[in-house]
Parts: structure tokens; sequence; C-alpha cells
């Protein structure tokens, strides 16, 4: 297995599609985390929080189609729903639900839509860096250059353009950049094209955090200039939670992991007291 994934299992599902994933076991009992990676990553994004929130809960952490270890998308198009459901299969075939799920960036659109479709397979869910809004009109045009570069030139260069902005100005030029890219190399430049398709098509849900019953957490980064605070805040509920990382760009798990994983457990704690 490559660096660029921590997967270690795969499961076909019934759709085709071969999900590879990680999963710590956990003790009988234990909450399960599900953690979801953003465009052009892996699940190797999380190796900085693993080891701290894998001492508490069983955490799943699946490479997203087209990811990592996965097999790659077959639509020209691939949806944040196709997406969930991938994650909703891979929870009914480990009988892992419910499960708090924690999607970060374009693993909160996924997250969302599967919130909104599979709400009883959550226990509860969250944004990070990641926004319920949809794309706006120059976003979109954007996506469309970005899935033609792609098909055009491939992936390492357009990897080598897109980490550089994800990090807090001064982490641009970084070794967390650059593995960052290391990662970002093992991403299908096909499959990368239709989800960013996919992501200018999405449907904006900021009914599904305003209404949910489940808790919601919402994290954003300070210095983050893909998804600014703003847009992680777009839309709260009665059970929604928020928190700033005040150094932080919009790779959190790797620009302050021990925060981060500090803010996931403390809201675990608060939201689900009787699992502790």
């Amino acid at each position: 297995m490559s660096d660029r994934s921590l997967a270690t299992r795969k499961l076909t599902l019934s759709n085709g599609t071969e999900l590879a994933y990680r999963d710590n076991g956990g003790a009988a009992g234990q909450d399960v985390l599900v953690l979801l990676h953003g465009f052009c990553g892996s699940s190797a994004y999380w190796e900085k929080v693993l080891p701290i929130l894998e001492k508490r809960y069983r955490v799943l952490t699946p490479d997203l189609r087209g990811h990592g270890g996965s097999s790659g998308a077959r639509e020209a198009v691939l949806g944040m729903e196709e997406l969930a459901e991938d994650v909703a299969a891979l929870l009914d075939a480990l009988e892992a639900g419910p499960a708090v799920v924690l999607g970060h960036s374009l693993g909160g659109y996924a997250a969302l839509a599967l919130a909104e479709r599979h709400a009883a397979l959550l226990k509860g869910f969250a944004l990070v860096h990641s926004t319920p809004l949809p794309d706006s009109a120059e976003a979109q045009a954007g996506r469309d250059k970005a899935a033609a570069a792609l098909r055009a030139d491939g992936i390492k260069p357009f990897v080598d353009g897109l980490v550089p902005k994800l990090f807090a100005h001064e982490r641009a030029e970084s070794e967390l950049a650059e593995r960052a890219k290391e990662i970002g190399y093992g991403t299908s430049a096909e499959s990368a094209a239709a989800i960013a398709l996919g992501m200018k098509a999405r449907s904006g849900r900021s009914h599904v955090v305003e209404q949910s019953e489940l808790p919601v957490l919402l994290v954003a980064g300070a210095k983050d200039g893909v998804v600014p605070p703003e847009r992680v805040f777009a839309a709260r509920g009665s059970r929604s939670s928020t928190i700033v990382l005040d150094d932080s760009g919009h790779m959190g798990m790797m620009e302050a992991p021990d925060k981060l994983a500090e803010a996931i457990e403390d809201w675990m704690r608060e939201s689900f007291p009787a699992s502790e």
C-alpha cells in the first residue's frame, strides 16, 4: 500500500466500487468515527489526528472513490450523492452505524448528502473546512477549468497548483504542503475531473444543518482562503457547535492536528456523554 493512503482493507460494494479503508477495530461499545478526506486527498490526510482519536474511538477512514486505494469514477460527473452512498454501504457492510461522520471539504459535502439521505446511519456529523452552501457562479466556472486541466495535463501539475492554496500562507511551501502533494498524486486525474464537476453541480444543503436533530460540529480555519469561516458557519441549527482554529488554513488536520483532535473529543464528550 502506498503511503499516499493509510487504508489497509478493501471492500467491493454492490455498485461495483472497490472502497479502500482503514479500521482500527476499537473496543466494544466505543463510538464510531468516520473521517472523510478532501479533494485530491486520501485517508492519509488524517495521519496526524488518527493516533489521538484511535485511543478513544473506533475510527473508519476510507479513501473516497477515485482517491488513494479506492477504484475510480465510472461517471463523467460524480455527484456528492454517489460518494455518500459509498459511505452508507461501507457502514452497512461493517455494521458500524450509527456513526459520527466528519467530513473535510469535499468529505463535508458527502457527509451532508449522507445526513440528508441516511440520517438513521448517523449519530452526528461535522463539517471541517467545508460549507453547506452551493458553489457561486465564479466557483462553478473554476470547476470547469479544473476538470479541463485535469483531463488535458494530468494530476501532478493540478495538485502542484492546488496544494499551496490549501495552507495558511506561511506554510504554502512547507514540508506539510509537500506531504499533501505526495498524497494528492495518488488521485486519478479522470476521477478528480468527474468529482470537480460533481462539486460544481451539488445542491446547497443549509437546511440539513439547520434542521438536524443530530449534533453538528462546524470547524473553520481563521486563515482558510478556500472555505473561510463565514462560509463554514453559513447555516446553524439548534444543535450546532462551532470552533475556529486560529492558526490554520484549509488543512487543520495537518496544520493543527492536536487542536483539531481536542475540539473533536470535547464535542464528542459534550454531545454524547452516555458514551464516555
